[in-house]
């Protein structure tokens, strides 16, 4: 299956912002990515919505480089910084296999957006070896429907961000002023092509989609808009997962409101909300007045890395 999605190389339009730049010459756009794939960590990952965590883990791969620049970032030395390993697309496949090999439940993309076209040809390779389990697309949802159209056959299982639905909030948390229109259209196209969510006998899923929405500081009214626009547009059958994890870090520090961690009472206004809307597929994160001491991809351990990928 040829998605052509090498052509992004040399004219990158991948995301939104369309920087048409030819990576395959060493330019960079927004983001900065180039031509050689660049990861940070990759382990099994036991943190995720339960389905995909299930009890093997999911098999996360956190990718460098990112489309937005959110001033709240808690994975900003390698989504805006840069941090990470280069991989070429032998050894992107390599950390497919060893995924798998440990029983991870998935492959779990986070942030894939600017090395589809490495992805596509690492799990080809992967699954010429044998090896095959579902695709998540875990992605902050400032997506091209015209890119999603093209993953149809590649991605199983679309786990989406839905985090803003205002353009000021969108502008000055994660510089794109257009998030909220071009989130809730990407939405739509990953709910056509996936559908909700299907799991297993053993309840572990294997198609569909999830969206996240993030309560943020001083935003909660923004959640309950997004999630009167699901139950509109969508359907309230669509699996969602609200989180109430927001933590200041990068920039946000030393902003107001974004300095500080959620209240009960703007939780409380988005649980009520879930429930007035009749969602009844997904998960509700417990509230928490302390922030979390350990951040996922700081704290994962590195996978064994592949020399012939490096």
């Amino acid at each position: 299956m040829s998605l052509r999605l090498d052509n992004h190389l040399s004219k990158c339009e991948l995301c939104p912002r369309r920087c048409g730049v030819n990576r395959a010459e060493g330019e960079v756009g927004f983001c900065g990515a180039g031509a050689e794939t660049e990861i940070f960590r990759y382990a099994p990952h036991h943190g995720e919505e339960p389905p995909l965590s299930g009890t093997g883990g999911s098999g996360t791969v956190f990718f460098s480089r990112c489309t937005l620049k959110c001033i709240y970032c808690q994975n900003y030395p390698w989504s805006q910084d840069g941090r990470g390993d280069c991989y070429n697309v032998a050894g992107l496949a390599g950390i497919f296999r060893e995924l798998a090999k440990t029983g991870c439940h998935n492959w779990n993309l986070v942030s894939p957006i600017p090395w589809l076209a490495q992805v596509e040809k690492a799990l080809e390779i992967a699954r010429k070896d044998g090896f095959s389990i579902p695709v998540v697309y875990n992605t902050s949802g400032f997506e091209r429907i015209e890119v999603l159209e093209q993953l149809k056959g590649l991605v199983d299982i679309y786990l989406t961000d839905l985090r803003y639905s205002r353009k000021e909030s969108a502008a000055e948390g994660s510089g794109a002023g257009e998030y909220a229109g071009v989130a809730r259209a990407a939405l739509k196209e990953m709910w056509r092509l996936a559908g909700p969510l299907k799991v297993d006998s053993k309840g572990i899923a294997v198609s569909g989609t999830i969206c996240r929405l993030l309560i943020l500081p001083g935003r909660s009214e923004e959640v309950i808009e997004n999630l009167q626009w699901l139950s509109d547009n969508v359907g309230n059958d669509i699996a969602v997962s609200v989180m109430a994890q927001y933590t200041p870090a990068h920039k946000a520090v030393s902003r107001k409101p974004w300095d500080r961690r959620i209240t009960e009472r703007e939780y409380d206004a988005v649980c009520r909300a879930v429930e007035r809307f009749g969602f009844s597929a997904g998960w509700v994160q417990d509230f928490e007045e302390m922030s979390p001491r350990n951040l996922v991809g700081f704290e994962m351990k590195e996978g064994p890395g592949f020399d012939s990928g490096k």
